[in-house]
């Protein structure tokens, strides 16, 4: 099994230092051509002819928000590069920041000059500070050689919240409010940064845009499927042999992936999105990795035979109760909620009734939890429970003779 390297092409070929050694394998080429060869309207209606679709985890398609930003009213306009990147066992915008920062940049370039936005921010999670020195030089660099004209990027430096990784909370905490998520809508692309027109795309989003441009919406709409065109970049971490970051076509098969590429043996169970990801038996990984199917933020964390189940999903709820803004009740009550029932369960102190509470609260969750946190957290719970039913079947049956033996009821 290959690899198909678009976003990762340059990465541990060029020198991220030294913006030549980028420029000598056709760098900026994409964004002087925008500029020079095409106006704003033609640059998005090329992002919207290649299919390309919002790496972050949400699929949202791209040239579609940049369009909504480019007509909604107002001459200022900003532009978010989200390098957050919080999601359990993502890093792969750290990689590609790590070793090809131009190509970011590049990408930023050219959003910015789509919809009409002079100034672009670039949000670095708190945890990459150390490459921080890296990506300010980077940008200095194409300053110096005048790439960006008058386009300004300024780098902020999140607080480490996991929430701010969507999109509303992470616009508080560029404006210095607490980072907690907005009611929607107005949605970004209309009312924003600072209530101002805002397209918001993740690092690896828009590391595919200079390909784009430089080679033709056709070109990248020819790999994947139907509707996930292009590569993604994925995570693979847990019981592999070979951890790291992978390039693959949409609609490649997770076991491709996990087996072929990461190699990893005896697999009980994958998740595949973070911490609110889907979670797979070994018998479902033939699933495609495209919108359709399965995908997420390209996080992909593998569990072997010697795992708990039981334990690992009341790990990742823990996880996800601790960063929670708190905003709606929803996702501050029902994770707590979750936490201590699946505490109790992973004690093996658990009750049938246990799992129809699980259940019931991922619905309601689901459906009326203010953002993604909320909404996803009940995701790796349920498939838990489908998967790996007769697991938590035979945890309440020992802790229902265990409490027999001691006369409790």
């Amino acid at each position: 099994m290959a690899e198909t390297r678009i976003v990762l092409k340059h990465c541990e070929v060029i020198d991220p230092g030294d913006i030549d050694t980028y420029v000598v394998r056709n760098g900026f080429k994409a964004l002087v051509k925008a500029r020079e060869e095409m106006t704003p309207e033609l640059v998005i209606e090329a992002v919207k002819a290649s299919g390309l679709r919002g790496r972050g985890g949400a699929g949202f398609p791209c040239g579609v928000k940049w369009e909504l930003a480019s007509k909604s009213e107002g001459s200022e306009k900003f532009l978010i590069c989200n390098a957050d990147e919080g999601e359990m066992g993502t890093f792969k915008d750290r990689y590609i920041l790590q070793h090809d920062p131009f190509s970011v940049i590049e990408g930023i370039g050219i959003a910015a000059y789509a919809i009409g936005a002079n100034k672009a921010y670039l949000y670095l999670r708190a945890e990459y500070r150390y490459l921080l020195t890296a990506i300010k030089r980077a940008i200095e660099q194409a300053e110096e050689k005048g790439f960006l004209g008058d386009l300004e990027i300024e780098i902020r430096i999140g607080a480490g919240a996991y929430v701010c990784g969507e999109e509303s909370a992470l616009m508080n905490s560029i404006e210095g409010m607490r980072g907690e998520v907005r009611f929607r809508p107005p949605y970004p692309p209309v009312k924003g940064l600072f209530e101002k027109p805002t397209i918001i795309n993740n690092v690896e989003t828009l590391a595919n845009i200079p390909g784009i441009i430089l080679e033709g919406a056709e070109w990248f709409a020819w790999m994947g499927t139907e509707k996930s065109k292009g590569t993604k970049v994925f995570s693979v971490s847990g019981d592999v042999e070979r951890p790291g970051v992978y390039e693959l076509e949409m609609g490649s098969s997770l076991k491709e992936l996990v087996l072929d590429l990461a190699g990893a043996r005896d697999v009980k169970m994958v998740q595949v999105g973070g911490a609110t990801g889907r979670i797979l038996p070994s018998t479902k990984l033939d699933i495609p990795l495209a919108f359709e199917e399965i995908l997420g933020s390209g996080a992909v964390m593998v569990f072997d035979e010697s795992r708990d189940v039981i334990e690992a999903i009341y790990r990742t709820m823990e996880f996800l109760e601790e960063e929670c803004c708190g905003k709606c009740a929803l996702g501050r009550e029902g994770t707590e909620v979750m936490v201590e029932i699946l505490g109790r369960l992973s004690k093996g102190e658990g009750t049938w009734e246990d799992v129809g509470k699980l259940e019931d609260l991922s619905q309601v969750m689901m459906l009326s939890s203010l953002c993604g946190l909320g909404q996803g957290a009940p995701v790796p719970v349920l498939d838990s429970l489908k998967y790996f039913g007769k697991e938590y079947e035979n945890r309440i049956e020992q802790s229902v003779f265990l409490r027999a033996q001691k006369g409790i009821r």
